[in-house]
């Protein structure tokens, strides 16, 4: 089994919580991508984390966790920057991130930095989150898209509060479409959906990512699963698992990596039947990681899932 590389941020979240009835805030160790390889990583794949880490005690405290994972860092950079914050709130469905930290730490990460052999030779290259907002890290992420010898996955795992106005949500719709068109994989939210094609059905955006080039686009729904759209099929909806959620951080980033490590096994299906089944079990993942709360630290293993859902 060959390995991943995943390129994005990593950051500091600050949740919303509650300490002998104060409001507080929880230090979490966070960010989609970083999400993601920790939950290749539990689930038994090889996966390197690409990106710009600070030069604090917080980002050495990121560092550690990665490594403790088992997720290897021999494509991160430190950049003279404190690590970039982002504070939560629960106001409704979504929880609202606002972010800290000027430039942040997460989007100084030069093409000239990515190390070319470890991109070039991954099996599986994901890019994606709010280091695209950055001019800097998108033109690292175009290289390294460009030199991916293996499968290609996009998540724009969209932020709305650092979109400033209608031309920045332009240029960000525009990224998509750039990268989605030669992606063997797009995972989207339907938040993210209703935000770069307002009042579109998730059906008619899985198509329409498809047009553009997409092979396989999977948009996930919450408690009511995912719609997949693979191959020449007309997009199906699969079912989530009944859980008793308590914390729904990183759920979706749980999809992206079951997904992610499902293709270092297995490949990329050629049946949609395939998809469906792949996209079942990382709803399973994701049920779990609602189960327990935090986002990173709540990445279940393989044997975790198959005990929580057997059969």
């Amino acid at each position: 089994m060959g390995y991943a590389v995943v390129l994005g941020e990593a950051l500091i979240d600050l949740l919303d919580a509650e300490c002998d009835g104060q409001p507080v805030f929880r230090q979490a160790i966070g960010g989609g991508p970083l999400n993601v390889a920790v939950g290749v990583a539990r689930l038994g794949g090889s996966v390197q984390f690409v990106g710009s880490l600070g030069d604090d005690a917080l980002a050495d405290r990121i560092r550690a966790f990665l490594t403790d994972a088992g997720v290897g860092l021999a494509g991160a950079v430190t950049v003279p920057a404190p690590t970039a914050l982002a504070v939560a709130t629960h106001t409704g469905a979504e929880p609202d991130f606002r972010f800290y930290g000027e430039p942040p730490s997460y989007g100084l990460l030069t093409a000239d930095a990515l190390d070319v052999d470890l991109v070039g030779g991954a099996d599986v290259l994901y890019c994606g989150s709010i280091v695209l907002l950055s001019p800097t890290v998108l033109a690292a992420a175009r290289r390294a898209w460009s030199l991916a010898g293996g499968l290609r996955v996009f998540d724009p795992n969209v932020r709305p509060r650092l979109l400033d106005g209608p031309a920045a949500l332009a240029a960000l719709r525009q990224t998509v479409a750039e990268f989605a068109a030669s992606a063997h994989l797009v995972k989207l939210s339907a938040a993210d959906a209703e935000l770069l094609y307002p009042s579109e059905p998730v059906e008619g955006v899985a198509a329409y990512l498809r047009e553009l080039g997409a092979a396989t686009v999977v948009v996930t729904l919450g408690a009511e699963g995912a719609v997949v759209a693979a191959a020449n099929a007309d997009p199906v909806r699969v079912p989530a698992p009944k859980v008793h959620a308590v914390d729904a951080t990183g759920a979706g980033d749980s999809v992206m990596g079951a997904l992610v490590a499902e293709l270092l096994v297995d490949g990329e299906p050629t049946d949609p039947a395939d998809w469906h089944r792949r996209v079942a079990f990382a709803l399973r993942v994701a049920g779990l990681v609602c189960e327990s709360p935090g986002g990173a630290v709540a990445m279940p293993t393989r044997p975790e899932v198959l005990t929580r859902f057997p059969g």
